[in-house]
C-alpha cells in the first residue's frame, strides 16, 4: 500500500484492519505487521511527515497515527492468537495437537574415541596407583628439551620440528608430553607413580599416518630398586586392560636421550595370528618407547639417581585409538568430521 493515502487514514485503518481479519496465514500477519508497524512503515511514515504538515495539523495527525498503530497492534495479536488455537485444535488437518505425546527427540552427543580411550586408560591407572597430572601446551625449552637430556647442539632435537613462539626463542609447542616427567619430579615426592595424557604438536607434513598435532600419555614411576621387570608388568597390565585379554609383549633396544636403557616396546597383533595390515604382515605392533629414566633426568627434577630409579613411557593415544577401532587414516581424528565420529 502506498504511502500517500496518509490524506484519509481512516481508510487506511478500514484497510488494513480488513486484510488481518481475511487473512489465516501467519506469514501475511508478520507482513501486515512490517508493512504498517515496523521501521519505514505506514505509521512510522505518518509520524516523520508530521514536521512538515502545517502547525495546525500536527496534534491531530500525530494522534491518529498512534490510534492507527494501537489498533493494529491489537488487532494483529488477537489474529495471532485465534491461529494459535486453531492450530492447537487441529486447524484444516482436524488433528488436534495431544499434549501427552512424547516430545521429538533430542540428538545427543557422545564422547570422542580419544576422550574415551583416555578415560579408560586413566581409570586403569588410577586402580594401579597412579596420579593424573597435566602441563602446559605451551612449555619452556628447558622443561621440553634440556632437563630431558636434549642439550641445545643434540641432534634428536631435529627429529622433533618443533614449533617456536614467535619472538620467544624459550617457548615451544611441546612436542610431547615428556617434559611433565621433569614438572612431576619438582613437585612431588618419590615414590611416587604419574601418568599424564595431553595433546601434543610436530612440525609434520600431514598423511594418512603423520598430523601436526595428536595425543600422547606419559607414564613415569619413580621409587626404590625400580627395574625392567616392573615396565614390563605394567605395560602388560596396559594392553589387558585396553584389549581385554593377555597380549605377549618384546623389547627391542631403542635410542632416547631421557631413558637408559631405552627400548621400542612392540606387542603381538591382537586382530591376527599369521600376519594383517594393522601388524604390516610381521604379526608384531610398535606400541611405545620406554625405558628407565636417565640420572640427569632424575637431577634435572631433583631427585638423587643414587637412591631412587624408575621407568617412563609414553603412549601414543591417537595410534592406539587406531589400533582399537582400526582407523587407517589418522587424519579423521581432530578432521571434525560428524559422519566419522557418528560411528563411536
Amino acid at each position: 500500500m502506498a504511502h500517500d493515502t496518509f490524506l484519509d487514514p481512516d481508510a487506511l485503518l478500514r484497510d488494513a484492519l480488513a486484510r488481518v481479519s481475511a487473512t489465516n496465514d501467519p506469514e501475511t500477519l508478520r507482513a501486515i505487521d512490517r508493512e504498517f508497524l515496523q521501521k519505514g512503515g505506514v505509521v512510522a511514515s505518518m509520524l516523520a511527515s508530521i514536521p512538515t504538515l502545517p502547525p495546525e495539523q500536527r496534534k491531530s495527525t500525530g494522534q491518529r497515527a498512534n490510534q492507527i498503530k494501537a489498533a493494529l497492534e491489537a488487532a494483529l495479536l488477537e489474529k495471532k492468537r485465534a491461529l494459535e488455537d486453531a492450530a492447537l485444535d487441529g486447524g484444516a488437518t482436524g488433528a488436534p495437537f495431544d499434549a501427552t505425546l512424547p516430545a521429538a527427540r533430542t540428538e545427543r552427543g557422545s564422547l570422542h574415541p580419544i576422550t574415551q580411550v583416555t578415560r579408560e586408560l586413566e581409570d586403569l591407572f588410577t586402580s594401579m596407583g597412579y596420579v593424573v597430572l597435566d602441563g602446559p601446551e605451551v612449555e619452556r625449552d628447558w622443561y621440553n628439551f634440556e632437563a630431558l637430556n636434549i642439550p641445545k647442539d643434540h641432534p634428536a632435537r631435529d627429529s622433533q620440528d618443533t614449533f617456536y613462539v614467535a619472538g620467544r626463542g624459550d617457548l615451544v609447542l611441546r612436542t610431547h608430553t615428556s617434559p611433565c616427567q621433569v614438572r612431576a619430579m619438582e613437585t612431588m615426592k618419590p615414590p611416587f607413580r604419574a601418568i599424564v595424557p595431553g595433546k601434543v604438536f610436530r612440525q609434520e607434513t600431514t598423511d594418512a599416518s603423520h598430523e601436526h598435532t595428536f595425543h600422547q600419555m606419559e607414564g613415569l614411576v619413580v621409587g626404590k630398586d625400580i627395574s625392567v621387570g616392573h615396565l614390563i608388568g605394567a605395560m602388560k597390565t596396559l594392553l589387558r586392560g585396553v584389549f581385554g585379554r593377555e597380549i605377549e609383549v618384546r623389547l627391542r633396544p631403542g635410542f632416547f636421550p631421557f631413558v637408559e636403557p631405552g627400548f621400542e616396546l612392540d606387542a603381538k597383533c591382537p586382530f591376527c595370528k599369521s600376519g594383517c595390515s594393522v601388524c604390516k604382515q610381521s604379526t608384531w605392533i610398535e606400541l611405545l618407547p620406554c625405558g628407565m629414566v636417565h640420572p640427569n633426568v632424575l637431577r634435572s627434577g631433583g631427585i638423587d639417581p643414587e637412591e631412587w630409579s624408575g621407568f617412563a613411557f609414553g603412549l601414543g593415544l591417537s595410534r592406539l585409538v587406531m589400533l582399537r577401532a582400526k582407523i587407517d587414516d589418522v587424519r579423521h581424528l581432530l578432521s571434525g568430521d560428524l559422519r566419522f565420529l557418528e560411528q563411536f
